[in-house]
């Protein structure tokens, strides 16, 4: 995914700050484990924010051990369980198909792409294998997300559906159908903010490269930013998704988590829409800090 899902830190609790910390290098070990050191190159806050959606209510005891990227301190970690092991595969698979995309878009340089696919090879295998139901679906939404692109789809609501039911697959393998219901359409609605919210980061690139962006075809933009009218309503989308998360967050008790899910819907997403819409947004700055160091830069 992209990064763009993180919680508000001046809100977090430092409880909820070591929990998030945990999970996050919880799915870092789970990647390593199962597919190698390369694949922990792909670990983002959207994949950590993932896997705590599909965490069970209770919260395991965590370790304590040193790694490459803390060698000295260490850190905290959950160990793996079932919802790492899945939100570990789904996020390869993520990853993988994300680079296929990029790949064939002809507005972006090839070099960096090709090493990263050849890097995460032999884990998109073996992550398929897990997990093929997921797998094709995703290479479907993505196949049609691709076609939409060709043909310069003019409409901002038919590719972020794709995009958006994409993700809410990622809730298929949840045993309980109520939670499973739930998810999906938290994800769905977050999948559908995401790929809003890239589209207006990579606005400016787009428009140089002659790429396509939903938001030039939709508002038929003449230059690399947005007009005021076209940024009001996107901001207006975008609220609008966010505040449909958040219902259905509200349907279901996340246990332990609830701090970090809410922190996340009701002030993180925000805040990074906001940063993105003022192109004041990079990664890195907005990037949790836990631990005094940055988590982003593993």
């Amino acid at each position: 995914m992209f990064g763009y899902v993180r919680p508000s830190a001046a809100r977090l609790t430092d409880e909820d700050k070591g929990r998030f910390g945990a999970a996050y290098c919880g799915l870092c070990r789970a990647l390593g484990a199962r597919y190698g050191t390369a694949a922990r190159f792909i670990l983002n806050y959207d994949f950590a924010f993932l896997s705590i959606l599909l965490w069970p209510q209770d919260e395991p005891p965590r370790l304590h051990s040193r790694c490459i990227a803390h060698p000295w301190r260490g850190r905290d970690y959950f160990p793996g369980n079932a919802a790492l092991e899945l939100a570990a595969d789904q996020s390869v698979i993520l990853a993988w198909w994300q680079l296929q995309d990029a790949l064939e878009d002809p507005g972006k340089g090839k070099g960096k792409y090709r090493a990263a696919a050849a890097a995460l090879r032999g884990a998109y295998s073996r992550a398929r294998h897990f997990r093929p139901d997921f797998d094709r679906a995703t290479r479907e939404h993505l196949a049609h997300l691709r076609e939409l692109e060709k043909r310069r789809c003019p409409s901002l609501d038919e590719p972020a559906d794709t995009f958006a039911q994409l993700l809410a697959g990622a809730a298929g393998e949840v045993g309980d159908p109520v939670k499973r219901r739930v998810l999906e359409q938290i994800l769905y609605h977050l999948g559908r903010w995401v790929y809003l919210v890239d589209a207006a980061d990579d606005l400016a690139e787009d428009f140089a490269s002659r790429s396509y962006n939903p938001l030039i075809c939709r508002f038929a933009l003449t230059e690399g930013k947005l007009t005021d009218e076209a940024r009001e309503s996107l901001v207006v989308s975008l609220d609008h998704s966010v505040r449909l998360m958040a219902a259905a967050f509200e349907l279901w008790d996340f246990g332990a988590w609830s701090g970090l899910i809410r922190s996340t819907v009701y002030e993180g997403l925000f805040l990074v829409g906001r940063a993105v819409l003022e192109g004041t947004f990079q990664a890195n700055d907005m990037a949790l800090r836990i631990g005094g160091r940055n988590k982003e830069q593993l």
